[in-house]
């Protein structure tokens, strides 16, 4: 995991754009394991710093890669974050965001009958997709408030990441789902990289991937919001 982390640090490093904590080492004892990295003072984001963020966030996305995927697989919180790539972005969310996480929370106790609602979400998930080709954008992959932040100059930073090539959108969404970021944030990233009309159709099944992932991690609390994202999916998709 700390491996999959410094990994994701570098890349984000690499594409200076957006700062992040700069790797240091890593390593193992008999005892622990342990990722080093340099320390910042961190603050959270005020209105210069989340407006900031937003025009880098939007440079880091026009960062195109070969496919959609990664090198390797990853995390995202605890659980593997599958990364196989595929030229197709539709047919990667669905074989390596949405089946696992459902196939996981069958596993662990979701009712069997939301599952197979869930399913339904992933065998017709296409149609949200007829008139928008997503590019392979450089992504933070986690980008939730809790993930961003700026130093004691101001500087905006993002960590934790769980990078990989995908549709730009899925950032925006996380970074929607749980709230946390300054408005300025939201309109300067709009400012400078405008989303495409049919995002918030699409922002429910991208954040069902999060939720999902919740639900496995952290259980029933999550549960009602997943089924109501699926239910509402499935209506939206089934018109």
């Amino acid at each position: 995991m700390f491996a999959a982390e410094a990994s994701g640090l570098r890349a984000l490093s690499e594409a200076a754009v957006v700062p992040a904590p700069t790797f240091v080492t890593l390593g193992h004892t008999a005892a622990l394991s342990f990722l080093v990295l340099e320390f910042i003072d961190l603050k959270a984001l005020d209105r210069t710093g989340g407006a900031r963020l937003g025009t880098a966030l939007a440079e880091l996305h026009r960062i195109q890669g070969p496919a959609f995927g990664w090198p390797e697989d990853n995390f995202i919180g605890g659980n593997v974050q599958r990364n196989t790539a595929h030229a197709d972005w539709p047919h990667f969310f669905r074989e390596c965001r949405l089946r696992p996480q459902l196939a996981l929370a069958r596993l662990n106790g979701m009712d069997p009958k939301l599952v197979t609602k869930g399913l339904g979400v992933v065998d017709c998930l296409g149609g949200l997709f007829i008139d928008y080709r997503p590019i392979p954008s450089l992504l933070h992959g986690d980008l939730w408030s809790g993930n961003a932040g700026q130093d004691s100059r101001g500087k905006p930073l993002i960590f934790d990441p769980a990078c990989y090539w995908g549709d730009r959108e899925t950032d925006i969404a996380m970074a929607e789902l749980f709230g946390g970021f300054p408005e300025s944030f939201h309109v300067a990233y709009r400012s400078a990289w405008p989303l495409d009309r049919g995002y918030e159709a699409r922002k429910p099944l991208y954040n069902l991937y999060h939720v999902l992932n919740h639900f496995n991690l952290f259980g029933s609390a999550y549960l009602g919001q997943a089924q109501r994202m699926i239910e509402r999916l499935l209506a939206d998709l089934r018109r």
